[in-house]
């Protein structure tokens, strides 16, 4: 389902774990291991929404809905921490009613619209489905510590709770943080899905494989586009922007900080500051990182202004954020778990990386322009097509269908996808030992 941020503090909660008494779980283990402790334990309603809407309508308190992968050892430490009722949170977590989803097996995609990248995605909202905010945002494969934090999670649920305490009062300001119908209601409904999985995990047989992961949403959403032979959408190709590629820096522990402005940049030239908090952007109130990204995904490719108000030093200013044509292309999408299915389409199983600066100029390595060294070259099935047409590890891709200025591994993703259909065959140049070779690359379905 979802692979995750970590949390640098907290490795110590399960540092005293022997790793090979980690490693020898299988992943069915996991998923049913986590079921008991969570349903034991009796403070989470576990994968049960139903229930759970039906207890905040009784009680009046919000929901606070926690979507994570069990399987998935990476986002096992801020999970766990929040299952064990962390000192810091648990006064917090007792103000909502907690729901903990470990598979996205029925869930409703009109109202829990999310980066399907990621590996934990927190949601606050009303009984009545009225969305309050979202928290869990990831820019990296591996790394994650400028993203989250616990502090920063705690800082959401208060400002959730201030939502719902000035409820209805507020609904108009919080329309907007529910999504336009998707393209189907459940993850099970999509055609590449609808032979593979139900509504509900199996818990009788093989409960890991009855799983649908959040990423395979993702994959199923291009997949619709793909075999329909139309293009994929920008916003799917370039899902949920993160703040820094407009050159905005946020500050992890708090809601919407800013931490650092990047010169030069978008956000620069709409006038952020460090220590500026922005309070709204585009009228949504923002409780997280999540949240403003939530915006930027609600954004047109074709750009436009968005409002943002800022608290700076008490004072609340109005910035204008200017969003020029193809901004969305500012983002860096080769950490995604989605790009795996595009290097299988686009790179034949490649992953490129930029060729460092001071190995410009030597062996017929190009001072300027594209220079992309082969980092990894599939070994199997269509991933292996790259291997088979020729490619070999440590090549320099140095054009891609003559084009020589994609200097990005994101940058030949986006170029493929959107030029080529499957079947085409793509001329690459690469620098292989100072000599300069021309392959064909197949591009995939």
């Amino acid at each position: 389902m979802l692979r995750s941020a970590l949390l640098l503090s907290l490795i110590p909660v399960i540092a005293c774990i022997p790793a090979a008494a980690q490693q020898k779980k299988t992943r069915d283990q996991m998923v049913r291991e986590d079921r008991e402790k969570v349903t034991t334990g009796g403070f989470w309603i576990y994968n049960d929404l139903d229930h759970a809407f039906d207890v905040a309508k009784e009680s009046g308190k919000p929901l606070l809905v926690v979507l994570r992968c069990i399987p998935c050892e990476e986002c096992v430490k801020l999970d766990d921490d929040l299952v064990d009722r962390d000192p810091v949170l648990r006064p917090l977590l007792e103000k909502f009613v907690c729901v903990r989803i470990v598979s996205t097996n029925g869930l409703d995609l009109s109202l829990f619209q999310f980066d399907t990248d990621q590996s934990f995605a927190v949601f606050m909202l009303n009984a009545d489905r009225t969305i309050y905010g979202r928290f869990g945002t990831r820019s990296h494969r591996t790394e994650w510590i400028g993203d989250v934090s616990l502090k920063g999670l705690a800082e959401a649920l208060n400002g959730a709770l201030t939502l719902h305490q000035n409820y209805p009062s507020n609904s108009t300001t919080l329309r907007a943080k529910t999504g336009p119908a998707p393209l189907f209601v459940h993850p099970e409904d999509f055609p590449s899905m609808k032979e593979k999985f139900t509504s509900s995990l199996n818990y009788e047989g093989d409960v890991a494989k009855s799983c649908i992961h959040c990423h395979q949403i993702g994959d199923a959403v291009r997949d619709f586009y793909r075999v329909k032979g139309e293009a994929i959408p920008a916003a799917v190709l370039n899902p949920y922007p993160h703040p820094k590629s407009l050159g905005l820096l946020l500050d992890p522990n708090h809601r919407a900080t800013v931490k650092a402005v990047e010169p030069e940049t978008i956000a620069a030239k709409a006038g952020f500051r460090p220590g500026d908090a922005i309070v709204s952007l585009q009228g949504q109130p923002l409780l997280s990182m999540a949240d403003l990204q939530w915006v930027l995904h609600s954004t047109p490719a074709e750009g436009g202004e968005l409002k943002a108000i800022v608290d700076r030093d008490g004072t609340q200013t109005e910035l204008t954020v200017s969003l020029p044509v193809g901004w969305r292309e500012l983002d860096d999408i080769s950490w995604r778990v989605s790009a795996w299915g595009l290097r299988r389409m686009v790179t034949g199983g490649m992953v490129l990386e930029p060729v460092a600066d001071d190995e410009r100029g030597k062996d017929g390595i190009p001072v300027d322009g594209m220079a992309l060294r082969v980092k990894y070259l599939g070994q199997n099935g269509p991933h292996a097509a790259a291997k088979n047409a020729g490619f070999q590890k440590d090549d320099v891709v140095v054009k891609y269908d003559n084009r020589s200025d994609l200097r990005t591994d994101s940058a030949v993703l986006r170029f493929g996808i959107t030029q080529h259909a499957a079947g085409d065959k793509v001329p690459v140049d690469v620098i292989r030992s100072g000599k300069r070779i021309m392959l064909q690359l197949p591009i995939q379905p």
